[in-house]
């Protein structure tokens, strides 16, 4: 079972940021072999809200979401190799979406997605807005769905 929390940047506590930067590196650095600066300033912005996954002390899910002028911005999706394929990620991106919608609602929702996993965006709502391009070396498109158009019928609310 999943425990998840959104929080606000201001009150990330040490051990939960030292633990959402620990999982980007041992995914987006060590497992991908993609050598980039992830500590980027925007963490700790102060509008920019996390949502974290925890299976019991450990945190195994995380994403980040930074709202613009014109539309949120949700980033930095990952889920740890131990959870994948078990629906994590659906609950992650409900969360997500919702906690977008909730707070910024009608406002279109942009992520910069890896290409392998368009299909997955895609049974969320998400729909390409860009070409496919390269992004640290790792095949990227840009995908946004407009407001309010989720489609959360894929995803398991009871976890």
């Amino acid at each position: 079972m999943i425990q998840w929390q959104t929080i606000p940047a201001s009150r990330l506590s040490a051990r939960q940021l030292y633990a959402l930067l620990r999982l980007r590196c041992e995914v987006f650095i060590v497992e991908q072999n993609c050598v980039y600066q992830d500590i980027d300033g925007r963490d700790l912005d102060a509008e920019t809200l996390h949502v974290l996954g925890w299976g019991g002390d450990e945190l195994v899910s995380c994403a980040r979401i930074m709202p613009q002028s014109q539309r949120v911005v949700i980033g930095r999706v990952i889920v740890a190799v131990t959870q994948r394929g078990a629906g994590v990620g659906q609950q992650l991106m409900a969360r997500a979406l919702a906690e977008c919608g909730a707070r910024w609602p009608g406002r279109p929702v942009y992520l910069s997605a890896q290409a392998h996993l368009q299909n997955f965006y895609q049974r969320l709502g998400f729909q390409p807005v860009t070409e496919v391009y390269d992004e640290d070396g790792i095949a990227h498109l840009g995908m946004q769905i407009e407001g309010g158009q989720a489609n959360f019928a894929q995803v398991d609310y009871s976890q």
